[in-house]
């Protein structure tokens, strides 16, 4: 069957149209996104405006079309941070369902990453044992970790690149100082969650999901997408650690002319580094492997899961 899942996220809408069947790999048929960024539509009292609106309901029903003509018999709408956390998340909701008839499942942070967990344990299957997946959003950071398709312990941080870019860093490049202060601010709110991680025992394979992730193992070596997803990458703590130092002393500008970096992602991909290193250093993981399926593949495996009960 074909089913399509349509991720509202901080940093960008995007609709997945694939072609799954259980116990077989979700087949990518057709994909629509757009860099809507709703995190930094917030009016000064956390309310996203009409404008974004107006935007994410044009690209809803662009995405309703295109599901319509490429057959696909069900979409799933979901929402994560930027609209969980927004003070008007319940007017955005009424409104879409108003003007769409579309009903957007936001989701729980935790609930992101046990999905996101799901997709990862499918991809690399059993044998990695237990494993620790870490995705960094736009509004958020996810880290989950078990032996099973269910894991063990599931958080989510405040910690975005998206979102701590906007708080923390100041000037292009950013300030020694205002660096500085954001990698404490990283590291105490990771540090206050390691201990949950570590007691449900100590990972074999450490796995990296989200564009930050590619976008940094891009940069540090790993091969372009255009070899293809079954391609191994991974990103080494000595690698990140290289990159940090190297992106703190470029502007947003400089950095798009690196392999890989997009100019929607250049100006918060220097606070998806230093999130990324903390999360390394604090949990002691020496590598990561980059894995392509996220977020949208787990509730596509999830919704079939369902399917065959």
């Amino acid at each position: 069957m074909r089913l399509g899942v349509l991720d509202i996220g901080s940093n960008t809408v995007h609709l997945l149209l694939v072609d799954a069947h259980y116990g077989a790999a979700p087949i990518p048929a057709s994909k629509l996104k757009m860099p809507l960024r709703l995190a930094e539509h917030l009016t000064p009292d956390g309310r996203i405006d009409a404008a974004a609106v107006d935007e994410l309901i044009g690209f809803i029903r662009q995405g309703q079309q295109l599901s319509e003509d490429k057959g696909a018999t069900e979409v799933m709408v979901f929402a994560t941070s930027a609209i969980r956390e927004a003070g008007n998340g319940e007017e955005v909701l009424s409104r879409v369902r108003d003007e769409t008839g579309v009903f957007i499942d936001v989701l729980s942070g935790e609930a992101e990453a046990r999905m996101t967990f799901l997709a990862v344990r499918r991809w690399f299957g059993w044998s990695t044992g237990r494993l620790l997946v870490v995705d960094i959003g736009g509004g958020s950071l996810e880290l989950a970790s078990g032996v099973d398709e269910e894991p063990d312990v599931a958080v989510s941080l405040p910690l975005g690149a998206g979102r701590v870019t906007r708080s923390h860093l100041i000037g292009d490049p950013p300030t020694p100082d205002s660096l500085r202060e954001l990698r404490r601010f990283v590291r105490a709110e990771i540090a206050a969650v390691t201990g949950r991680l570590l007691r449900v025992g100590e990972p074999s394979m450490a796995a990296a999901t989200s564009k930050t992730f590619r976008q940094l193992a891009r940069i540090a070596g790993a091969a372009p997408s255009t070899e293809g997803m079954y391609v191994r990458r991974s990103m080494s703590i000595t690698d990140l650690t290289s990159l940090v130092n190297k992106l703190a002393g470029m502007t947003a500008a400089e950095r798009t002319k690196l392999p890989g970096v997009s100019s929607a992602r250049a100006g918060q991909l220097l606070a998806g580094a230093v999130v990324a290193e903390s999360v390394m250093d604090l949990l002691d993981i020496k590598e990561f492997v980059i894995c392509p399926w996220a977020l949208r593949e787990g509730m596509i495996l999830h919704r079939m899961d369902r399917l065959t009960e």
